[in-house]
């Protein structure tokens, strides 16, 4: 059966402020440029997606930061998308946004164009950290947009948070967990702090400026948070997502099930049936490819059946319910335990993998060295001759 593509990603690479950490595609707000982009991704999606109405699974506008685009930017944004996608039948609709950035009107104006889910950059429930990530946002802050978004009926808001920032120590993040978790919210996102180049924190790490965690508190803090979201009734349903019971997201289950999606504006990655398609990054660049023919691209990837299957692999591990050995058997035509007998048996003897029924996942200790073991699943084209 032919598979569909199922969901939309759309970037809105504007900041108001660049965070320390972040290495996604992002430029300072300015009103004219953010005009003249949402043009040219509106050009591109038209280009790329044919009539209106169009049925889709799942929409993600993330960023940088959507709402740091004006009302009536932001008014553009949805209501082009309103029209171009059956939004009333889509079962996930999502928009980021960072506290201080949404006042009344906005949040109204995402209510009424039909958003379902709020995705919500809080990271870290401590003004002196907040300080320290690069963050403009205060804890105060945090309270007065969960507000607004309450106010508007939001029931569906994920908040993301974040550990093993510099000098953050152990209770430190334990206080602000606590705090994050009397939300009571459905939905927590959370990443320890990964060091990505061509970020702030990248350049103080080189220079040995930069103060972290060590790796046993690193781990313990993890510790702390899994425990804690099962005490109150969070489930984890992937290595560093949280969420109660029918609240799991949707558009981020299509990445981890290896589905197809597109993928609009500046840097934005989209997969298709057997390609990878990789945006410009530059906005001036991107600005004036998609003005002129729909198609800013700077890469389309070939995939091979090699890096699907290793993708299937790395992405369906990262769930907590694991690979299901009976799927990827009707989708590859192999199995997947007896293809990677030693592997898996070996991972299993170290208390990294286990099976359960038709599944395949990682042991908490696992979840710990997830890289380690997505490792021991690279294959070479010539493997496949066996198949």
């Amino acid at each position: 059966m032919k598979q569909q593509v199922q969901s939309v990603y759309i970037h809105i690479p504007f900041c108001t402020q660049i965070c320390h950490y972040c290495d996604f595609v992002k430029f300072f707000y300015n009103e004219k440029k953010a005009t003249e982009y949402l043009y040219a991704l509106a050009n591109e999606i038209n280009t790329n997606i044919k009539g209106m109405n169009h049925k889709i699974s799942t929409i993600y506008i993330g960023g940088g930061t959507p709402t740091a685009l004006s009302y009536e930017q932001l008014k553009f944004l949805l209501e082009f998308l309103s029209k171009k996608f059956d939004v009333q039948n889509c079962e996930e609709y999502t928009i980021e946004v960072n506290p201080g950035d949404i006042d009344k009107e906005k949040a109204k104006l995402l209510k009424d164009y039909g958003i379902t889910r709020i995705s919500f950059g809080v990271q870290v429930m401590d003004n002196r950290l907040l300080e320290e990530i690069g963050r403009v946002h205060r804890v105060k802050d945090v309270y007065k947009t969960v507000d607004l978004f309450e106010q508007q009926h939001f029931s569906n808001i994920s908040l993301d948070l974040m550990y093993a920032l510099p000098h953050q120590t152990v209770e430190q993040f334990q206080s602000s967990l606590k705090k994050a978790l009397e939300f009571n919210l459905p939905h927590y996102a959370t990443y320890g702090l990964q060091i990505e180049p061509k970020t702030v924190f990248y350049m103080r790490h080189k220079k040995g400026l930069l103060h972290r965690p060590t790796e046993d508190d690193e781990v313990i803090m993890y510790e702390i948070l899994k425990e804690n979201m099962k005490k109150n009734g969070i489930n984890q349903y992937e290595i560093s997502n949280f969420a109660k019971p029918g609240y799991e997201s949707k558009h981020n289950l299509t990445y981890w099930s290896n589905g197809y999606y597109y993928g609009f504006g500046a840097g934005a990655h989209g997969y298709i049936p057997g390609k990878r398609i990789t945006n410009l990054r530059l906005l001036p660049a991107y600005v004036k490819k998609a003005m002129e023919d729909g198609e800013p691209i700077l890469q389309t990837e070939t995939i091979s059946l090699r890096e699907n299957i290793e993708e299937e692999i790395f992405l369906g591990l990262r769930r907590i319910k694991g690979i299901s050995k009976s799927e990827f058997l009707k989708k590859f035509g192999f199995e997947i335990d007896s293809f990677f007998k030693r592997e898996l048996g070996e991972l299993i003897n170290q208390d990294l993998l286990y099976e359960k029924n038709d599944s395949i996942r990682l042991t908490d200790k696992g979840m710990l060295l997830a890289n380690k073991v997505f490792e021991r699943f690279m294959i070479e084209d010539t493997d496949l001759v066996s198949i």
